[in-house]
């Protein structure tokens, strides 16, 4: 008789998305724990705790302690979804930038410095409106949208003083005319699941700023470039966003892989917590039967 498999769900905050994904499992009859990861700790002399979860779901609102939760536990042999090396891809901007650039992947002209006065000189490069970016974030956090000179001095001095490691690294991307609106794709294993467009009178359109779904239908171009930016970065549970550039079409802005989607599902009308646990059933199977 075939043993149950036992999946882990890590998380930060139980959010709509969360619930979602722990009504799928248990509609599913599927054995699972709830991991909050402010509550657990790691012995590295012990790894068979954590070795008895065919495989780990990972939600964790903080990127830092996501990512070094899944390291971890892939250093244990446990399945992940996603992969630490997905995870420290997809959270930071320049690390997707450059595997999208790798690949051949369009994305919009992204520049990047290390001091104050190199960044500058890239922005003047540039031409003005430009978009500075911090290197890790979300929900549209800390970007700043440059028009002028003076604007560019006060923020990278702002950036500077700040002082964190992230504020260090200076990411500059050009500034896109948006016809109001951005794409939102879904994108689990190798297929696109759905898509939405995020629409906003405001430059930001993420839906986490008042940004609003509509559905979005898949062309064959979406298709093709959502599933060639999730391949580049390594695949796995990713939502993929793009951008229509008045002048080179469709193009890769960012690539998230703890993807919240309380607007797409609705939206949509598809089960995509189900989705998640479905493909993640599949990397515990992978395990079970290597």
């Amino acid at each position: 008789m075939q043993r149950r498999l036992k999946i882990g769900v890590l998380y930060s905050r139980v959010r709509v998305e969360e619930k979602w994904i722990f009504g799928a499992l248990e509609k599913r009859g599927i054995d699972y724990e709830r991991l909050d990861d402010r509550a657990i700790h790691f012995d590295l002399d012990n790894a068979k705790p954590w070795q008895e979860y065919d495989a780990v779901l990972e939600r964790s609102i903080s990127y830092n302690s996501g990512l070094y939760a899944l390291r971890l536990l892939n250093a244990f042999g446990v399945p992940t979804v996603n992969t630490a090396s997905v995870a420290e891809i997809c959270g930071d901007k320049l690390m997707t930038s450059a595997a999208l650039a790798r690949d051949g992947v369009p994305q919009p002209h992204n520049m990047t410095a290390f001091t104050p006065e190199a960044a500058l000189e890239a922005i003047e490069a540039f031409g003005y409106p430009v978009v500075l970016k911090p290197v890790v974030g979300s929900w549209g956090r800390l970007l700043a949208k440059i028009n002028d000179r003076d604007a560019a001095e006060a923020v990278l001095e702002h950036k500077s003083t700040l002082g964190s490691v992230q504020h260090s690294v200076f990411y500059i991307q050009e500034y896109i005319e948006k016809p109001g609106r951005d794409i939102r794709a879904i994108v689990i294993g190798d297929k696109i699941l759905t898509a939405m467009y995020r629409k906003s009178e405001h430059w930001i359109t993420n839906t986490a700023r008042g940004g609003e779904g509509e559905l979005c239908p898949i062309t064959p171009e979406i298709e093709e470039i959502c599933l060639k930016a999730a391949k580049s970065v390594g695949g796995g549970v990713l939502a993929v966003d793009l951008v229509e550039h008045p002048e080179k079409g469709l193009v890769v802005n960012e690539i998230n892989h703890t993807m919240e989607f309380h607007t797409m599902q609705p939206v949509s009308g598809i089960d995509i917590a189900g989705e998640i646990v479905e493909y993640t059933m599949s990397i515990a199977k992978e395990k079970v039967e290597a």
